[in-house]
């Protein structure tokens, strides 16, 4: 069976711009789509001599706003320019478009016929742009009518669930004569996926030109390619992931996945954000994954609902690590033992005795870091919002407790040794520090502080700029990141991550 060809959408609203997108990724795609509802008016005029000027297999397209485009002509001037486009073949198969759009309902005999009598696959399409599709294997073999067409349905899930059951339909097929996606970040998943769904082709675009289609969330042709490395996977392939919410960004697909290069595994991990952990268990046993990293806010839930959790899991309260084992989930905790040794490094000390640590949040990462702090001897005060659950964390080491606002601006002096940022505030965050992305925008750094800041996109994070700013050391989570990165590569494979070096 054919491997899933990568096509690159192109969003530029010139000839000349697409041609660009077209060499800069040539080594990494097959097909280049040519979005003529993206282009300028008077470039719209030029859509014949693409494919000559492309050297590359290219398909047309002119989506409609109904279907997520930007077109907003009529169908009759839509028609004009497919005809524009299609009209005139030339021998040599290279200099016409390979691919045509049509969707569902758009059947104009004429334009049809001459696709067809120039060997041009129709691709027939169906975009739903705020809803899932039910009975999918029905709707997707409705759509051909003449047997030479390619069905495409492309809808936006509405949960981890819509996703599921797009993934099932399509790895039920018997070929690859079908495109089957979830659209938006929660379908990011049927993208990198599309050998094992047998998809025909799945869409990527440049991440510095494709404002005009965010809503997709399209991945890049290099990150596919060089982090996800989608054209190695195949039926064998194993599955592994991250999920969490909102899981906007994570640098743990490009650790894992360059762990497996590294060692010559047949495997893949993939991101697959979901608000419901209890969806989260049910695309990762639909999908046969061996083991996947659970991040916020799932971590507590996920020691509650696994069936087997180690002694840390059970001391801490929350897990970051499960792994299937004999059709049961085991649930581990390598947030801790990842968080001592980059915290240790950073300080340059072998414990945290004599040192009075604060700990600023109370969920799942707080959970594994108060773990942590406790078995490097360290005396703390863990500070939350919500002051019921500081208390039930800080008693569980015998730490002090106290709210998370100015109120407490005090008791933090008292216990800023070192200062621990656990929450996600912060997180994608560039802008100057706030009450918004500051979780302890209320405090005056002094300078004498060391600041851990668990968040590690961005590099430097609000809190992490004020603090240095005052003459503060400051480190984010990265390491951390890295080291319990390790720890569950060899929870999940059997096998040392090449590079890892233990203390």
């Amino acid at each position: 069976m054919e491997k899933t060809k990568i096509c690159l959408t192109l969003t530029g609203s010139t000839i000349a711009q697409n041609l660009e997108l077209i060499e800069k990724y040539r080594n990494y795609i097959d097909i280049a789509e040519l979005r003529v509802d993206l282009l300028e008016d008077d470039e719209r005029l030029r859509i014949r001599e693409f494919p000559s000027l492309a050297g590359i297999p290219c398909l047309l397209t002119i989506r409609r706003e109904i279907d997520g485009g930007q077109y907003r002509d009529g169908e009759g001037s839509r028609a004009t320019l497919f005809a524009m486009a299609l009209s005139f073949a030339e021998e040599s198969k290279g200099k016409n478009f390979e691919y045509v759009d049509f969707e569902e309902d758009f059947r104009v005999s004429s334009l049809q016929d001459a696709a067809l009598a120039f060997g041009i696959k129709i691709i027939r399409s169906v975009h739903s742009m705020h809803s899932p599709i039910k009975n999918l294997k029905e709707r997707l073999s409705s759509l051909c009518t003449t047997g030479f067409e390619i069905p495409k349905i492309a809808l936006m899930p509405k949960n981890l669930d819509d996703v599921r059951e797009v993934y099932e339909t399509a790895a039920s097929l018997k070929d690859n004569n079908h495109i089957l996606l979830a659209m938006g970040p929660l379908g990011v998943p049927t993208r990198l996926l599309g050998n094992k769904m047998k998809n025909y082709l799945t869409y990527v675009s440049a991440p510095d030109l494709n404002s005009n289609i965010s809503n997709l969330a399209h991945l890049d042709p290099v990150t596919v390619n060089d982090v996800y490395h989608i054209k190695d996977v195949d039926e064998d392939t194993k599955l592994y992931g991250i999920t969490g919410w909102p899981l906007v960004a994570t640098s743990s697909p490009a650790l894992h996945n360059q762990g497996y290069q590294a060692k010559k595994m047949n495997a893949i991990y993939i991101p697959f954000k979901s608000e419901k952990f209890d969806e989260a268990l049910r695309f990762a046993d639909a999908l046969s994954i061996d083991g996947f990293s659970v991040t916020i806010p799932h971590k507590e839930t996920a020691a509650m609902n696994a069936d087997f959790i180690d002694d840390k899991v059970r001391d801490i309260g929350a897990s970051n690590t499960l792994v299937k084992s004999h059709g049961k989930w085991n649930a581990y905790n390598t947030d801790c033992t990842g968080f001592s040794r980059a915290l240790l490094e950073f300080t340059g000390l072998k414990n945290l005795r004599h040192k009075k640590v604060a700990i600023i949040g109370a969920g799942g990462a707080a959970k594994g870091i108060a773990w942590a702090v406790k078995n490097l001897h360290g005396s703390a005060c863990v500070f939350n919002r919500t002051i019921g659950k500081a208390k039930m964390l800080a008693e569980r080491y015998g730490f002090e407790y106290a709210s998370l606002g100015p109120e407490s601006a005090d008791k933090l002096r008292k216990y800023s040794n070192i200062i621990i940022q656990t929450t996600s505030k912060g997180m994608n965050s560039t802008e100057a520090a706030s009450e918004s992305n500051d979780p302890i925008y209320f405090y005056n750094f002094t300078g004498m502080e060391i600041l851990y800041d668990i968040v590690y996109v961005p590099a430097v994070t609000p809190v992490m700029e004020r603090a240095s700013q005052a003459g503060c050391k400051v480190c984010n989570g990265y390491n951390m990141l890295k080291y319990q990165g390790y720890e569950q590569f060899e929870l999940f494979t059997g096998e040392k991550y090449d590079g890892a070096q233990s203390k």
